[in-house]
This record gives C-alpha cells, sequence and structure tokens, in this order.
C-alpha cells in the first residue's frame, strides 16, 4: 500500500483535489473530519478545551463553537499551540487505526488529507510520498476572504498561521498548481494518480529510503 501526505496552504483548493483523487479511487482519509469527531460531545477533548478556554467556547447545543474558539486561537499563539496539545494526538491516534482498517481491506493507495502535515508533523513520519497543492497568496486571500466572509487582516492572520505554502511546497515531493485552471489542476492530479498507482504495485521505495 502506498501511503500519501496531502497538505497545502489554507484555501488552495485541496478540496477540488481531494474530490478528483476520490473520482479516480483514492481511498482518502480526512484530518479536519477527524479533528471534527475527537471534539464531539462526550469526547474528552471536548472537556479539555472547555476547562482551558472557557465555557463561552460551548454552544448551548452542547457542541464546540467554531467560530468562537477560531477567532481566540488565530490571534494568540500560545492559545492555538494549547489547542493542538489537546487535539492533535486524538487525531494520530485515529489516523493510524484507519490506515490499518484501509490495508486490511487492501487499498492500493490511501491518501492522507492532513492541512498542517509540516507544522505538526502528524503522519509524516509515517507517509511514503507528500503532496502541496499550491496557489499563490493574493489568490489565498481572495477564496478565503469570499469563502469565510473574513475581512482582509482576519484572511490573512489565517494564512500567516500555517507554513507559507512556497515553503511547504519546497519540502514536499510532488507539488499541484491548482492557480491555472480546474483543467490543468485534474491533468497534474491524474499524472500523480497513474504514478502512484504504477508505484504501489511494487516498484516504489517508501520516501525515507530515497537519495
Amino acid at each position: 500500500m502506498l501511503l500519501i501526505g496531502l497538505t497545502g496552504g489554507v484555501a488552495t483548493g485541496k478540496s477540488t483535489v481531494v474530490r478528483r483523487l476520490k473520482e479516480l479511487g483514492a481511498a482518502v482519509i480526512d484530518a479536519d473530519q477527524l479533528a471534527r469527531e475527537v471534539v464531539e460531545p462526550g469526547e474528552p477533548a471536548l472537556e479539555e478545551i472547555r476547562q482551558r478556554f472557557g465555557p463561552e467556547v460551548i454552544g448551548e447545543d452542547g457542541q464546540l463553537d467554531r467560530a468562537r474558539l477560531a477567532r481566540i486561537v488565530f490571534e494568540d499563539e500560545e492559545a492555538r499551540k494549547a489547542l493542538e496539545a489537546i487535539v492533535h494526538p486524538r487525531i494520530r491516534s485515529r489516523m493510524r487505526a484507519k490506515i490499518e482498517e484501509f490495508k486490511a481491506q487492501g487499498e492500493p493507495v490511501v491518501v492522507c488529507d492532513i492541512p498542517l502535515l509540516f507544522e505538526t508533523g502528524v503522519a509524516l513520519d509515517w507517509v511514503d510520498r507528500t503532496v502541496v497543492v499550491y496557489a499563490p497568496k493574493e489568490v489565498q486571500l481572495q477564496r478565503l476572504m469570499a469563502r469565510n466572509g473574513l475581512t482582509l487582516e482576519e484572511a490573512e492572520r489565517r494564512i500567516a498561521a500555517q507554513m507559507p505554502t512556497e515553503e511547504k511546497a519546497r519540502r514536499a515531493d510532488a507539488v499541484i498548481d491548482n492557480s491555472r485552471g480546474l483543467e490543468e489542476t485534474f491533468r497534474q492530479v491524474d499524472a500523480l494518480w497513474k504514478e502512484w498507482m504504477r508505484d504501489a504495485a511494487g516498484t516504489h521505495r517508501p520516501r525515507q529510503e530515497e537519495g
């Protein structure tokens, strides 16, 4: 089984790439989905978040108020690190379990969609290849403001909270440029998919052994 770590900057269009990979047949593990699961009512992480950030981050329905919490952590680096310390170990554990599940099912290629792959190192030591979805910062800003209704200052803070996409691209084994239209993006994704399927058949070496 070939394990791919997929990442990108906020609003670079990673969801578009993931959708195409699913169409091609990839098994996908969504770290954001796992992040939502670990803070559901009744989960230990939600109580830890309440204790650290106060009851105001929990809505009347008992659900985490993500918008309120996001405003706190994107304006305070220490708060963001505290949140990551609560949720990331639990995300990592669930991701490991999903990987083993797909492996048992005989999936040839499994894509781990992890927004903070390089920042946190979650699963970085597991994957065979890393891929970054790239778009220039000005494109990220436009998309983020339109999608989330943010001001320019708010959008810039969210982008600044992550490693620059250019740096992620430098570290990655492959880059998908998602700034030149959907057809060109799909062309790049399809080419990578063919390469991964070929390598999954047994011709690849683990990334850490290359070079």
